[in-house]
């Protein structure tokens, strides 16, 4: 007795969804009688019909020939398709495959008139319903790969899609297929948050199948705890009733499997009625109850005699070698057509090289007379030569000049970032000096005092500021160094070079280049560089343009976005704009796999500015295209990178989220 009120508590909890759609159902069946017989008519047939379809069957088959005539009078072919999808859905609820064939057949052919890929992937989805639910998942499997093909084509009902080949392939016995499938289906289920329930119960399922009950029972209740309609519930309940049963938790599962029964007669759900009681009347034979165990035989030899008839599956199958008969038939045609295209295509060929021969001909009964017209056009030829050799020679000095004048406009961004980085072992070298001359003085006094200990103490110090300013000189003359490689032309000499050490020089001195020239300029710079990477043989004033044009780009990016923000540092300071928005710049060194073989280095530069857009990220690699306004870009720095990298054999690739981020990816070939 408890077990039943508890069915009970459960079916009303479960229809309290239906029947708040039920209302809105409602509203639009008393507004049919007053619309117009217009396209809004048809809109709430097919709406009512959808809603129908599964839940209560007849509603749908009782509206739909209306809604069919009234747009096909109209001449509204997708909602006809709609409304065809919805009655053949029905008309395979109440068991009558062979007319739900007939329904989903027409369906499928005006779809393909249409040419509309969405159109025709709900086509071929409800076509391998039919074969689906009449347990003919051969037919079936077919029509949901082309359902898949399109699906990826146009990035609709993937998902769905992929659940629906996992269902296919469960049901067929291949497990593993099936468990491919549905976890992409699940997976896309979670990512999406579409809330569809069935990639849940079919883990479960599946789960159950290779002997993972705890998993199984997991998966299950999951599905059962989205918001979905009752109808869809049942699956997940049988399910556990199956979990239960396999594990001989004979309560647990009497309880699930009448859940399910109850629901599945509600809305005439013949194969899960088939199930439910199945498993039931095996529970009570073994409990040697043989009146309840009578009581679920007769009603599951009643459910498979409508589901399942003689009569019904020989239309079927009459059905089924029409259609193939007709798609040979369509085959037939195709090659008869393609036959008489290549004819007509031979004639064309045959017509064209007629029409070069008189051509040809008609050519050399003018040849003499154009020789001499010839003759002179060479001579003004000549001279226009000359002329266009002139200006090529004057188009490649203006374009080294350009090149030249990009190199020295990146030098002086570098200028302002250099001074503040040489100014600090500078003032490491001028504060150590004056410590020794006074560490001298005092050394004095001691050698006349005689204090031999506090002598070789006072030298000692000495001897190690004398080092420390030696470090600091050589840090000031490395950073000169770079500058001075940086802005003579580059002599093409490789060397091994700490590819790491390169990307931190240049990030900061780009960044205090920035910060020379304005005081509000704040970005965050970040650094996430591989320990592993070893030295390469590169160029490296060449890399380091690289580098800095890119890095730039990001700085200017980030920076323009935050301008964005108003104002750039508000009352709350710069806590309260990070809130908002927080530039940042990211530059991170890795491994990447090249196709010959081995792993070489790649440096990516990252930027949460305002992305770049799909209709120019084709152009910014073209010589002086530039986004910036006039007087700020040259429009030169992007492709002299571009054939930097290439010129090294490596690659660099862009990708960017408009709104979100972009990424320059520079990768470098194994030396």
């Amino acid at each position: 007795m408890k077990t039943f009120k508890s069915t009970l508590l459960f079916v009303f909890l479960c229809f309290t969804g239906y029947t708040q759609s039920s209302h809105k159902i409602d509203s639009l069946k008393n507004l049919i009688s007053s619309v117009k017989q217009d396209s809004a008519k048809v809109k709430i047939l097919a709406e009512i019909c959808d809603f129908y379809r599964w839940v209560s069957p007849d509603s749908t088959l009782r509206y739909a020939p209306e809604g069919l005539r009234l747009a096909e009078k109209l001449k509204l072919t997708e909602l006809q398709i709609q409304l065809l999808n919805a009655q053949g859905e029905a008309l395979s609820g109440k068991g009558n495959f062979p007319e739900a064939l007939r329904i989903q057949l027409k369906a499928m052919e005006m779809s393909e008139k249409l040419d509309d890929d969405l159109l025709k992937l709900q086509a071929l989805w409800y076509l391998a319903s039919v074969y689906y639910y009449s347990n003919d998942f051969n037919k079936a499997l077919p029509y949901v790969k082309k359902a898949r093909i399109i699906s990826e084509k146009i990035n609709e009902w993937e998902d769905y899609v992929l659940g629906f080949m996992g269902e296919v392939y469960f049901n067929m016995g291949s497990i593993d297929s099936a468990l491919f499938y549905m976890q992409k289906s699940y997976d896309l289920t979670i990512k999406n948050n579409t809330g569809w329930c069935i990639p849940y119960f079919f883990m479960g399922a599946i789960k159950l199948k290779k002997g993972d009950f705890t998993n199984a029972i997991e998966y299950y209740r999951a599905g059962l705890r989205l918001d979905i309609p009752a109808l869809d519930s049942i699956k997940g309940i049988i399910g556990l009733a199956n979990v239960f049963k396999e594990i001989k938790i004979t309560d647990s599962t009497i309880f699930y499997a009448q859940k399910a029964l109850i629901l599945s007669q509600k809305t005439s759900y013949n194969s899960i009625i088939i199930e439910a009681s199945s498993l039931l009347k095996d529970i009570y034979k073994s409990k040697n109850l043989i009146d309840s165990a009578f009581k679920y035989q007769e009603i599951m030899i009643a459910a498979k005699d409508s589901l399942f008839s003689q009569e019904k599956i020989k239309q079927m199958q009459n059905l089924t070698f029409n259609e193939q008969t007709k798609l040979q038939e369509l085959q037939t045609a195709k090659i008869k057509y393609r036959n008489q295209v290549n004819t007509i295509v031979l004639l064309i060929t045959i017509a064209f090289l007629l029409m070069i021969g008189f051509l040809l001909w008609r050519r050399n009964l003018y040849k003499q007379r154009a020789f001499t017209l010839l003759q002179n056009q060479k001579k003004e030829i000549e001279l226009q030569k000359n002329k266009v050799e002139n200006a090529l020679t004057q188009l490649k000095s203006t374009q080294a000049q350009l090149i030249q004048s990009e190199k020295m406009a990146s030098l002086g961004e570098l200028t302002a970032g250099i001074a503040h980085e040489i100014q600090n072992p500078l003032n490491f070298v001028n504060n150590f000096s004056e410590l020794n001359s006074e560490l001298i003085d005092e050394l004095s006094d001691e050698v006349e005092k005689g204090n031999l200990d506090e002598i070789k103490s006072i030298a000692k110090d000495i001897k190690e500021n004398e080092q420390k300013i030696n470090h600091h000189g050589k840090r000031a003359e490395s950073i000169v160094k770079g500058m001075l490689q940086h802005s003579r032309t580059s002599s093409g000499q490789k060397e091994p070079t700490d590819i790491n050490a390169l990307c931190d020089e240049y990030l900061r001195l780009a960044y205090h280049g920035f910060r020379a020239k304005d005081k509000s300029f704040y970005v965050d710079y970040k650094t996430d560089f591989d320990p592993n990477l070893p030295k390469i043989n590169v160029i490296p004033q060449d890399i380091g343009r690289v580098l800095l044009n890119l890095i730039n780009n990001a700085f200017y990016a980030v920076y323009n976005r935050a301008k964005s923000f108003d104002p750039l540092t508000p009352k709350g300071g710069i806590e309260e704009w990070e809130k908002d928005y927080k530039p940042t710049v990211t530059v991170r060194t890795a491994f990447w796999n090249p196709p010959t073989g081995g792993r070489g280095p790649s440096i990516s530069v990252i930027d949460n500015g305002p992305g770049i857009p799909e209709s120019i990220k084709d152009k910014i690699f073209q010589p002086f295209f530039t986004t910036k306004p006039t007087g700020q870009g040259t429009g030169l720095g992007l492709s002299l990178s571009y054939d930097i990298v290439k010129a090294l054999g490596g690659e660099i690739t862009v990708t960017s989220k408009e709104g979100e981020r972009t990424e320059f990816i520079v990768k470098l070939p194994i030396s």
